[in-house]
C-alpha cells in the first residue's frame, strides 16, 4: 500500500507532464497522407505512395456532400477528403491538380475585381487563363466499423479479469474506400479502385492503469488511434490501387457502329 501511494502520484505527474508537451511534426499525429508537394517536387512523402514518371493529365476532385457517408466524417474528426486526395495526387506526380472546390470562388472573385477596374492595370486576370480538368476523381467511403474482429470477449475468456479489462477497450477500426476516375470530355469512367485499412486501438492498456491504479478518467483518450487515420489510410490505399491500374490503362473498344454511345451489343427489339 505504501508503494502504491508513492507510485500513483508519480505516475500521474509523469503522464500529465507528457500530455502538456507540444511536438511540431509529431509522427503520432500523422496519417498515411503526409509530407508536402510543390509542382513536381515533393518532400517527406509516404514511401508506400505510388508515383508516376510524368503526369497523366489534369485532375479535379469531386466530393458528393449529399451522400450518406459524408455525414459520417464529422464523427471521425474529418471535414473533407478533398485536401487528402489533392495532396496524394500532386505528390504522386500522376496528375496536375486544378481547383474546382471552394477555392474556385476566390478565383472568380479576383476576376470580378478585374472587371470592376479595382485591380492594377497589368494584373492579367482576363479570360482564357484557367486550365481545364481532364479528369475528375470521386471518393466514396463504403464501410467503417468498430470491434469488427470481436477480440474483446476472446481475451476475457483466455486471461480472466485482466484479459476482460483490456479486451473491453480493445477495438479494431476498419475502413473501405472507393475512387472512380472519369474522363471529363466524354463522361466515360476510365478507372475505379478500392482501398482498405484497419488499426488496432489499444486504449484498454491505459484503461487498465486507470482502473487498477485509481488514476482519473480521460487519460486513455491520448493513447487511442483516431478512426480518421484509418479512413485516410484506406483512401491512400485506394489511390495507390487506382494509380497501379491507370499505369496499365487500355481503352475499352467501341461497340457501336460509329463509336461509343451509338448503340451497344445488347439489342432491344
Amino acid at each position: 500500500m505504501r508503494i502504491r501511494k508513492l507510485v500513483i502520484p508519480a505516475l500521474a505527474i509523469f503522464m500529465l507532464a507528457g500530455c502538456s508537451q507540444v511536438h511540431m511534426g509529431s509522427s503520432r499525429s500523422k496519417t498515411a497522407a503526409t509530407g508536402s508537394a510543390a509542382g513536381g517536387y515533393s518532400e517527406n512523402v509516404n514511401p508506400q505512395l505510388e508515383r508516376c514518371a510524368e503526369p497523366l493529365g489534369t485532375l479535379a476532385v469531386n466530393e458528393d456532400r449529399t451522400a450518406n457517408w459524408y455525414s459520417w466524417l464529422g464523427r471521425y474528426g474529418i471535414q473533407s477528403t478533398v485536401p487528402l486526395l489533392r495532396l496524394l495526387s500532386q505528390q504522386s506526380n500522376c496528375f496536375v491538380v486544378v481547383e474546382r472546390g471552394a477555392g474556385l470562388k476566390s478565383l472568380q472573385r479576383e476576376r470580378e475585381l478585374q472587371r470592376s477596374g479595382e485591380l492594377r492595370k497589368h494584373s492579367n486576370f482576363g479570360k482564357g487563363q484557367l486550365v481545364a480538368a481532364d479528369y475528375t476523381v470521386t471518393p466514396t467511403l463504403i464501410f467503417s466499423a468498430h470491434d469488427t474482429q470481436g477480440v474483446g470477449g476472446t481475451l476475457g475468456g483466455l486471461f480472466g479479469s485482466v484479459g476482460a479489462l483490456i479486451g473491453s477497450n480493445l477495438k479494431f477500426s476498419d475502413a473501405q474506400s472507393m475512387l472512380t476516375l472519369v474522363d471529363n470530355r466524354s463522361g466515360v469512367q476510365v478507372a475505379a479502385a478500392e482501398g482498405s485499412a484497419d488499426s488496432m486501438d489499444i486504449g484498454g492498456l491505459m484503461s487498465m492503469f486507470e482502473t487498477g491504479l485509481g488514476i482519473g478518467t480521460g487519460v486513455s483518450a491520448y493513447s487511442k488511434t483516431p478512426e480518421g487515420k484509418v479512413i485516410a489510410a484506406s483512401m491512400t490505399d485506394a489511390f495507390n490501387n487506382l494509380v497501379r491500374a491507370v499505369k496499365h490503362y487500355q481503352p475499352q473498344k467501341a461497340t457501336g457502329p460509329h463509336g461509343l454511345g451509338t448503340g451497344g451489343k445488347l439489342k432491344v427489339n
